[in-house]
């Protein structure tokens, strides 16, 4: 039997009370509350409050799953919710959710009654609990990763919205997994960048888009990748709204290259991690014509260096270009990258041709 009250790290799950019916309302007017709930009503009336209250929170818990109103211990006042869902007592596993009120964010809320619920269902003899989020819900993810849950894929297409479908990161944390937060391959750019004074490093966002197509449909840039096909738009703005998820799960770190003295958008870098066990990571960088030439590729290199094995802990960095790229391999040797062998035909070209790769390496102490 799951407990009908839980107080742990700060916060009170309870039963939700017709007096809550108030700040329900409130709180299920917020947009970014209702952008991941789609299914709320609209509008979200005190009669749909109390239909959850007095209804649609009791058929959650018959149905075998939970809901909680997560509350201020000192205040009782609604902070937000927190249940769990599609209970399969076969397998013992369930899908734990949450939501948090505008007044009550950037308090830890929603961990704190994640970590709670969480620990409260393993002890009822829940083995398995699954934490799904959309791909841009990177607050959510966040959460997932400081609650102790692991990346575990994406589920296409798994999601219901108000006009479509949508893609659901998964987000699991077992029974005898250790508390959290669950450590992360890539972390976050110290103070939100890295810079040389000269160039500066920041992670690239959903705004980045209009650069970002304009770098990467270039004619010189799209002979240097393999195969050798602009990118259309849909595949910018994806690459520049998942960025933070990416960088979150330990695929991929992009970067914006700017000029730290206009703050003007030079090109591109980015770090993905090819062998994680063997802590080997891939580098790739691109400029705007207007600034090459000046170092700053070898500058934005340099800095991605430093950071890949300083925070990020990698022990080895790669980097593949185009045989007859000279300019990229004389950034690659000012960073101190060696060369360290022609693959033979190991990308795909244009009509099923293939194309050879030449591979530089970097180890720490190598960086000049």
């Amino acid at each position: 039997m799951r407990p009908v009250l839980i107080e742990e790290y700060g916060v009170r799950l309870r039963l939700s009370r017709l007096t809550d019916v108030a700040d329900t309302v409130a709180a299920c007017a917020d947009p970014a509350i209702r952008r991941f709930l789609p299914g709320l009503p609209d509008p979200y009336t005190e009669e749909s409050a109390r239909w959850w209250i007095t209804e649609g929170a009791p058929a959650a818990w018959a149905a075998g799953g939970a809901a909680y109103t997560i509350a201020d211990p000192a205040t009782d006042r609604l902070l937000g919710t927190a249940g769990l869902s599609h209970p399969v007592p076969e397998r013992r596993q369930a899908e734990i959710g949450y939501w948090v009120a505008p007044w009550a964010r950037g308090r830890g809320v929603a961990t704190a009654a994640t970590r709670a619920l969480a620990e409260a269902a393993f002890a009822a003899g829940t083995v398995r609990l699954e934490l799904l989020t959309r791909e841009e819900n990177t607050a959510s993810q966040r959460v997932a990763l400081a609650a102790g849950f692991w990346p575990e894929g994406v589920r296409r297409a798994a999601g219901q919205g108000r006009h479509d479908r949508h893609d659901l990161a998964v987000w699991v944390r077992l029974a005898d997994d250790p508390p959290g937060p669950t450590p992360r391959q890539l972390p976050d750019l110290p103070d939100g960048t890295l810079t040389d004074g000269v160039v500066t490093l920041r992670p690239l966002g959903p705004d980045d888009v209009d650069v970002m197509y304009r770098l990467h449909t270039r004619a010189e840039v799209v002979a240097n990748q393999a195969p050798p096909v602009p990118p259309d738009l849909a595949t910018i703005e994806r690459r520049c709204r998942l960025a933070a998820s990416q960088w979150l799960t330990g695929q991929l770190a992009r970067m914006l290259i700017l000029d730290s003295a206009t703050g003007d958008p030079a090109g591109s870098c980015g770090l993905s991690v090819s062998d994680p066990h063997a802590g080997e990571g891939e580098v790739g960088y691109a400029l705007l014509p207007q600034w090459r030439g000046r170092g700053y590729a070898t500058r934005a290199l340099r800095l991605l260096a430093g950071w890949a094995f300083g925070p990020a802990g990698l022990a080895r960095l790669t980097a593949g270009t185009m045989p007859d790229n000279i300019a990229s391999h004389r950034v690659l040797e000012n960073v101190g990258f060696r060369r360290e062998g022609l693959l033979r035909g190991r990308l795909p070209g244009l009509a099923g041709t293939r194309i050879d790769d030449l591979v530089f390496g970097l180890l720490p102490d190598e960086i000049r």
